[in-house]
């Protein structure tokens, strides 16, 4: 039984191996670094504003609440309410579309997904994420008129264009299948931002994902160096103890 595990695991070591290694060498799958700051409030504050007007009207974050979200980012009821709230829903609600599954399904080919966790999927991490927004480039043969370097055929628009701009592909010489690969991407039209503004502003929207995805991690990032501290006392006071009990044995 053991042996059998061992060579399973040994097996499905090496797929993963193998599998990292083809899309690390796959054209255009290479990620870009976002440098997400969560301790950086005015990044997460602009990412909930990007998010909510460009993103929330097709993807929910069903398990953060706008009280939440407005205390840890250092917002007022009124604040949330009034600017990104969408859907009239109650403060202490968590975060929902109005956009109905038919319309999804009808719209999409299936309701778009709920995002509260998309930082913490396999190939969802901040650097994806990042990458992925910026990789939007027209192709008239989508049903949807938009093609994705980094996710080929992916059944989603680029949400953020107005302020990106529109952009093209690239292409390399056919392979074996007549497929041409996609060697970069270029602005044909500039958006309402400059290449470094869109940059900040796909940066901020990363940021609150990560943020979502886990807003826990601000407090407990910070309660981390006090519990480390206190470890370290704990561990002094029971050396002093066990060298004053010891201290008569011979």
């Amino acid at each position: 039984m053991t042996k059998t595990f061992a060579s399973r695991l040994a097996v499905f070591a090496s797929g993963l191996l193998i599998s990292f290694s083809a899309l690390a060498a796959e054209p255009g799958a290479a990620l870009q670094q976002a440098g997400n700051d969560l301790y950086d409030k005015a990044s997460l504050q602009r990412g909930a504003q990007l998010y909510m007007n460009y993103c929330s009207g097709c993807h929910s974050l069903k398990y953060l609440r706008y009280s939440r979200m407005a205390e840890d980012l250092g917002l007022t009821e009124d604040e949330v309410m009034n600017n990104l709230n969408f859907t009239g829903a109650k403060f202490g609600e968590h975060i929902q579309v109005s956009m109905k599954t038919d319309d999804g399904n009808a719209f999409f080919g299936k309701m778009p997904p709920d995002l509260s966790l998309i930082t913490r999927t396999k190939l969802g991490d901040s650097d994806w994420i990042y990458t992925y927004l910026k990789s939007f480039y027209l192709d008239e043969t989508r049903p949807l008129g938009w093609n994705n370097q980094l996710f080929p055929n992916v059944s989603m628009p680029n949400p953020l264009w107005e302020l990106q701009g529109l952009q093209h592909a690239e292409f390399g010489e056919a392979d074996e299948a007549g497929e041409r690969p996609v060697k970069g991407l270029k602005i044909t039209q500039p958006g309402r931002l400059s290449a470094a503004e869109f940059d900040q502003a796909v940066r901020d929207i990363t940021n609150f994902l990560e943020y979502a995805s886990e807003p826990a991690a601000l407090k407990r990032q910070s309660m981390g160096v006090w519990v480390i501290l206190f470890l370290v006392a704990l561990t002094f006071l029971a050396y002093l103890l066990k060298q004053e009990y010891w201290k008569d044995v011979h």
